[in-house]
């Protein structure tokens, strides 16, 4: 894993403990949980094919990559619930899969 992965992956864990949920790292992504809801986080540089399977699924990544990773996502029009969180260096965004 890069640098940049490890960053990201520390800033997601970072942003999901301050909003309320255990974290567990697990491989390259991480399981965030708070109450019933169980959230598979996927750190990444650059936009991939996102993964086929999941129930809710958040990506984070730079903020000047979001627009890609959506578009991939949109195309994929995979079955779970998504959101995409766009790191800056002041803070985040989050971007969610249109209704």
């Amino acid at each position: 894993m890069s640098a940049v992965s490890t960053s990201l992956q520390k800033e997601a864990e970072s942003i999901f403990t301050d909003l309320g949920y255990e974290v567990t790292p697990e491989g390259a992504e991480i399981q965030a949980q708070r109450k019933w809801r169980v959230v598979q986080v996927t750190p990444m540089d650059e936009p991939s094919e996102p993964p086929r399977s999941g129930n809710l699924r958040c990506f984070v990544t730079h903020a000047e990559s979001v627009s890609t990773l959506e578009e991939k996502l949109e195309r994929a029009d995979p079955e779970y619930e998504w959101a995409i969180i766009g790191v800056e260096d002041d803070g985040y965004e989050v971007s969610r899969r249109p209704s």
